[in-house]
């Protein structure tokens, strides 16, 4: 039997950006070859469709949910389906790239076990996009998510990435809450050596974004940015 193709489909970091401002043109084919999804949000993902201009009608879609509240492999497993009877499927997450920091994966594993092509289009990605104008080293770097939210381990994770960003010369990635962003801010600039150098990347793709790379030092003087609820990464390097 035929099998159909997932397609691993980036959509704008911002709501405020135009969609067709940060996707290749060459994307618009593929979205409006399909008529089935797996999403991380129904809601977010009808509304960047139509934001793409998408010839078919939203209402002649068809979409599933795969997110953090997906749980039981069988759930995967029935999105996988119809594209094992010869129907493709786009996979959208709510902002950036499916797959990477964001649901995707599994579809994409379940899909490579069944002998499913999964075709990644090109997109923005703000962990790329953020170590592409960091100036920091992009030979070599880690996202690493989250760090822990209670101070003892916050500060030992830390030292751990401080760590490999000297003796690895590896550039360490990580984000937070955006409500939590200027607490972690205040902390990494107490933790950190003064000579550490941090990149603060903020809405990124929007009209206001703001990307700065400076020392410790530098940021005690400069004091906080503009980062109280704006989705931002945080990148750590020498």
């Amino acid at each position: 039997m035929t099998k159909g193709t997932i397609y691993m489909i980036p959509c704008p970091i911002s709501d405020e950006t135009p969609v067709w401002d940060v996707l290749p043109e060459a994307n618009r084919k593929v979205i409006d070859s399909l008529d089935y999804f797996i999403v991380e949000n129904v809601r977010s993902a009808r509304r960047f469709l139509s934001k793409a201009g998408v010839q078919r009608k939203i209402e002649e879609l068809e979409f599933v949910e795969l997110n953090e509240h997906t749980t039981d492999a069988r759930e995967v497993e029935r999105m996988l389906k119809p594209v094992l009877e010869d129907r493709s499927a786009g996979v959208i997450s709510e902002a950036g790239v499916p797959g990477v920091a964001d649901p995707g994966a599994a579809i994409a594993a379940l899909a490579h076990r069944h002998g499913v092509r999964v075709v990644p289009l090109v997109g923005p990605s703000s962990i790329l996009m953020s170590v592409m104008a960091s100036g920091l080293n992009g030979q070599s770097f880690a996202f690493v998510g989250y760090l822990p939210i209670k101070e003892p381990e916050r500060q030992r994770r830390l030292k751990e990435l401080e760590r490999r960003v000297v003796e690895e010369h590896q550039s360490q990635l990580f984000i937070e809450a955006p409500y939590r962003n200027v607490k972690l801010f205040e902390t990494l600039v107490k933790s950190l050596s003064p000579r550490m150098k941090l990149t603060v990347a903020t809405d990124i793709t929007a009209p206001d974004e703001f990307i700065r790379t400076m020392t410790i030092e530098a940021w005690r003087k400069a004091g906080v940015p503009a980062i109280e609820k704006r989705p931002t990464i945080f990148l750590l390097g020498i």
